[in-house]
């Protein structure tokens, strides 16, 4: 396989897997704000003895994806919450943008209790986690299995070790 054809590949598989990834942040209900849709990208450099293919994409996609463990229930994931809840300024901005709000004994919305919302849902992750949603996984892991034999055998690629090396974090 010659340079231009290991290139070509990589950016062919680096186009399906983000527009797979985008497509089940879509489908998932995981795209309020678009930041985590819109910050997947892909780094690919292809020299005559290796190559490089990065994904990039906002640091919370790590989480979104694998999953987190809260306290009270665990998932199959490396990370948990241990002693500190998740930060609560960005779900406050979370509830402003979905007009989330509570309501009073007589049933009309309170004012200003954003914070109390931010708060609330914090908790509630702290303690039930983030169960794992796999949008970027499955999709890597199936463009992987397409790869061209030829690629795959040149550069003796393994598939955990390919994804731990491939994402990174803005």
């Amino acid at each position: 396989m010659d340079l231009k054809e290991t290139k070509e590949a990589l950016n062919k598989f680096a186009k399906y897997v983000i527009q797979q990834s985008r497509s089940n942040l879509t489908r998932n209900n995981k795209n309020y704000t678009k930041s985590l849709y819109d910050s997947l990208k892909s780094d690919i450099n292809v020299s005559a003895n290796s190559f490089s293919l990065s994904f990039i994409m906002d640091e919370y996609g790590v989480f979104q994806d694998k999953g987190v463990s809260g306290t009270e229930q665990k998932y199959n994931t490396p990370f948990s919450y241990k002693q500190k809840m998740p930060p609560i300024k960005p779900i406050v901005d979370w509830a402003k943008f979905r007009n989330i709000r509570l309501r009073n004994a007589k049933g009309q919305f309170a004012k200003g209790n954003y914070n109390t919302i931010g708060y609330l849902i914090a908790r509630s992750i702290y303690k039930k986690g983030i169960k794992p949603s796999l949008f970027f996984t499955k999709p890597f892991e199936k463009a992987f299995n397409n790869l061209p034999d030829e690629l795959v055998k040149a550069y003796a690629l393994d598939l955990d070790g390919f994804i731990d090396y491939t994402i990174k974090t803005i």
